[in-house]
């Protein structure tokens, strides 16, 4: 069975972001970056940690410059390839399968993805290194991609704001020979990008015809412990009024549901729950809704007073919007909102880290980890600069991407110690960046209307 249908947990027997300008916000204005003029580097990557005596610090890496292809179309005449590492062991907080052997080893989720709005791509990064391992056109021609998600296996979805949806493999093994060239061409880094239809690690790639593409979400799938596999993993899209499941094996348009709205309909950003139900931030009309995976029923809540920009559902299931420095839970029990204190709302996105906390940061760069249920700040982390774009990785690391900018920054919140990668290119990605939201997310059942 390939790696693509394989989450193997444990050792042994034991498995398992239109840039350029113009992309509306909630409150009426623009995502447009202003005079900022990003470019990506290309010197050799590394990353220092610096910590002050305050305990908090910095590092930098610039852009991968790794020419080439990874297998056989080096311009150096390399053939290396970057399989998907290995060094974290079990993914956290999963539940534990009972495999009879059917598979042995690890597979960790070790990257984050980053849509380059203003390139048309989208970055691989290594969480661990920091090392820019590939980067990847995410459509034909004027794509402006933006939110991404990462699935139980690694790979990946990206979504195109002018309309289409790419998958790309994470894990070179599974990446098929498909431009008649023997081997597998892949992009190793931010200088070797391929033209379209060159890089065999497009899985496949869905068109739509649309104004607004925006949401990506994938589900869990199920568990086979015959095969200790996830298996049937769907995504989730919205393109303007319309809700798309597609197959994540295929790309095949397997469902539609037509939102309400009357044409006013803007979703902004979306999430899936453990149950596989979409819930969607829905800024035209100022509503969340739920679509159920299993009956496509339709359900919608006025957002709470500060709004929602960001979207996420944490580890009981329960959605979260933010924005501003302001974080927003929707009790599924009463259908009610509680919001954090001396927020106004505004604009950012939004993680849960799986247990605790949910991070989110205000417009001066300081991203507050929220308690779930006291909705207080219990710890905070300090970035360089305003960070719209929020993730946590498998190691507990807090990941802000700039406005339309060059750089991504990775916060460790017990130390304080900010590292930065600045080879990105009009970055903008505020969504589940590396699957640690979705291996860690919960299902609350159906809400209390």
């Amino acid at each position: 069975m390939s790696m693509q249908k394989r989450v193997v947990l444990g050792l042994g027997a034991a498995c398992f972001w239109s840039l350029g300008c113009g992309d509306p916000l909630p409150g009426g204005g623009s995502d447009s970056a202003g005079d900022e003029s990003p470019t990506t580097q290309t010197t050799a990557p590394g990353t220092t940690d610096t910590p002050t005596s305050a305990g908090t610090g910095s590092g930098s890496a610039t852009g991968d410059d790794s020419g080439g292809t990874s297998t056989g179309e080096d311009p150096d005449g390399s053939t290396s390839s970057q399989p998907i590492k290995l060094d974290l062991g079990i993914i956290p907080d999963m539940p534990p399968p009972v495999c009879g052997g059917a598979g042995s080893g690890d597979l960790e989720l070790s990257y984050i993805w980053i849509a380059n709005s203003q390139q048309g791509t989208i970055s691989k990064i290594d969480t661990t290194t920091m090392v820019e391992e590939g980067r990847y056109q995410a459509k034909p021609f004027n794509g402006d991609p933006s939110r991404t998600s990462v699935n139980l296996v690694g790979d990946v979805a990206v979504a195109n704001r002018n309309g289409g949806v790419a998958k790309f493999w994470a894990e070179e093994e599974n990446c098929v020979s498909s431009n008649g060239i023997p081997g597998i061409q892949t992009s190793t880094g931010a200088a070797n990008v391929l033209a379209w239809g060159q890089d065999d690690c497009l899985a496949w790639y869905t068109d739509f015809v649309c104004s607004s593409n925006r949401p990506v979400a994938w589900t869990r799938g199920e568990f086979n412990e015959a095969e200790c596999a996830y298996e049937g993993m769907d995504l989730w899209t919205v393109c303007d009024s319309q809700v798309h499941l597609l197959d994540g094996e295929t790309g095949a348009i397997e469902d539609t549901i037509l939102l309400p709205g009357g044409g006013w309909n803007f979703v902004y950003g979306g999430a899936a729950d453990a149950d596989g139900n979409f819930w969607g931030l829905d800024t035209g009309n100022g509503q969340l809704f739920r679509i159920d995976f299993q009956t496509r029923a339709y359900q919608a809540w006025p957002l709470p007073p500060p709004g929602g920009y960001g979207i996420t559902v944490d580890s009981v299931g329960r959605p979260w919007v933010c924005g501003g420095g302001t974080v927003s839970r929707f009790n599924l029990d009463t259908s009610t909102w509680d919001s954090s204190a001396g927020g106004f709302g505004g604009i950012g996105g939004c993680m849960t880290d799986g247990a605790d906390l949910i991070w989110h940061g205000n417009d001066f760069g300081l991203v507050m980890g929220f308690n779930i249920e006291t909705l207080a700040v219990d710890e905070q982390v300090q970035m360089p600069q305003y960070v719209h774009g929020i993730s946590v990785d498998f190691q507990g690391k807090v990941w802000g991407v700039s406005f339309a900018g060059s750089s991504a920054y990775r916060a460790d919140p017990s130390t304080g110690v900010v590292d930065s990668y600045n080879g990105l290119v009009g970055a903008y990605t505020y969504s589940d960046m590396t699957g640690h939201a979705l291996s860690t997310v919960g299902g609350g059942g159906t809400p209390q209307n």
